[in-house]
């Protein structure tokens, strides 16, 4: 084995760009990372880097400008990238859940007009449910979206975009309940509309505000921002698929790519943890030898690539799953949880064999340790994940008594 998380069964193109985007994280992401993040500096070149390789259409299909590849090569692509850094990887699945959206539920005119341009890096997507009076709650949505004409007139207050501010569109789940009368299911009446903006901070667009970025803990250089609607108006044929009232599930269905994004990400960021530690094994000495000949370490070294492998695993396997057109909430949901948690236990376990320099800002640990959290609550918490495994799990294994 030449290293852990080895993927079988890839065909000769996969091989070659995930070698590809292997070699760029080496060469150009990992040497700056940790100073741009401590700058929390958006990493510009890095993501001109990324257009130039075409990752930005790596997904959307040939007849619309992209290279038309599967979800387990994007996770596949997440996973090295998130190895560099993972607000990087942040930058690009935010956009990738709008371009698979646009894909499966948008009118042929909306894929025409949006696809392309996404597919060049040149349009980039951000996405929104969340609102800052609720977390998981996805029903208790309260943004609203009145129909006035050709036009829809949109308020509320949406909370975490991810690339809030440099995106120009942004796929928002508002509630509609034009056509749905009172009493109707929360998520029978909510609708997704493509809101079309100029990057950037302020007002963007007359009624649509996006503030300064939230200063967070980790995940810094991506932007992560409010979005705030008032009186905005979006044209009728902005709504997602043309119909209202199935936002709910189309943003569902791209919550499933996210979720095994996430999982992708936590393999990367545990795969570089364990690649930090067992290197600083090497390195340090106690009591006359290497740390990593003391059988302490080597049992957390054991541990620590085995949650590598296992985590990488599943995430290939939910990746899998949804590129053959089943069902996959199960495994997208076993996925996200098993290598968000692991990935916390493996970063953690790395930032112990550094022993004090840990703590310290000169060493990449430091900036993983503050990163891995994220994963825990992004796309789902882990009792989110538990909730849809064990109603699924109750569905599979249904008690006929």
């Amino acid at each position: 084995m030449s290293r852990l998380a080895q993927t079988h069964g890839l065909t000769d193109v996969q091989r070659e760009i995930l070698s590809t985007v292997r070699d760029f994280v080496d060469k150009e992401i990992i040497p700056v990372a940790t100073e741009l993040e401590h700058r929390d500096e958006y990493p510009q070149d890095i993501v001109d880097g990324l257009k130039e390789l075409g990752l930005f259409g790596l997904m959307i299909p040939e007849e619309y400008g992209g290279l038309g590849e599967s979800l387990l090569t994007y996770a596949l692509c997440v996973e090295e990238i998130a190895r560099g850094w993972m607000s990087v990887s942040g930058i690009i699945n935010t956009h990738f859940i709008v371009a698979y959206m646009l894909k499966q539920h948008g009118t042929r005119e909306q894929k025409e007009h949006f696809l392309p341009r996404m597919a060049a890096g040149d349009v980039r997507g951000a996405f929104s449910m969340s609102e800052p009076a609720l977390g998981s709650d996805v029903s208790a949505i309260s943004s609203k979206a009145v129909r006035d004409g050709d036009e829809y007139v949109l308020n509320g207050q949406k909370m975490w975009l991810t690339n809030g501010g440099t995106s120009s569109l942004v796929a928002v789940l508002v509630r509609s309940d034009e056509g749905h009368p009172e009493g109707t299911a929360p998520h029978k009446s909510m609708t997704t509309f493509l809101v079309e903006k100029e990057p950037g901070f302020g007002e963007v667009r007359p009624g649509l505000t996006i503030p300064g970025k939230i200063d967070k803990m980790g995940y810094k250089g991506v932007d992560t921002t409010e979005l705030i609607m008032d009186g905005l108006r979006v044209p009728a044929d902005r709504v997602l698929g043309g119909v209202t009232g199935r936002g709910f599930y189309q943003m569902m269905d791209g919550v499933e790519v996210g979720r095994v994004n996430v999982a992708a990400r936590g393999c990367g960021v545990a795969q570089r943890a364990f690649e930090l530690g067992v290197r600083y094994a090497q390195q340090r000495h106690t009591f006359g030898k290497q740390i990593a000949q003391h059988q302490a370490i080597q049992f957390k070294l054991a541990e620590m690539a085995t949650k590598v492998e296992a985590a990488h695993a599943m995430m290939v396997n939910a990746a899998r799953k949804k590129d053959s057109g089943e069902r996959n909430d199960l495994e997208a949901g076993m996925a996200k949880y098993l290598a968000s948690e692991y990935c916390k236990e493996v970063v953690e376990d790395a930032f112990r064999i550094h022993g004090g320099y840990g703590f310290s800002k000169e060493y990449e640990i430091e900036r993983l340790y503050r990163e891995a959290p994220m994963l825990l609550i992004g796309e789902g918490t882990a009792e989110i994940q538990k909730m849809i495994i064990g109603r699924r799990l109750l569905e599979e294994y249904r008690f006929q008594g």
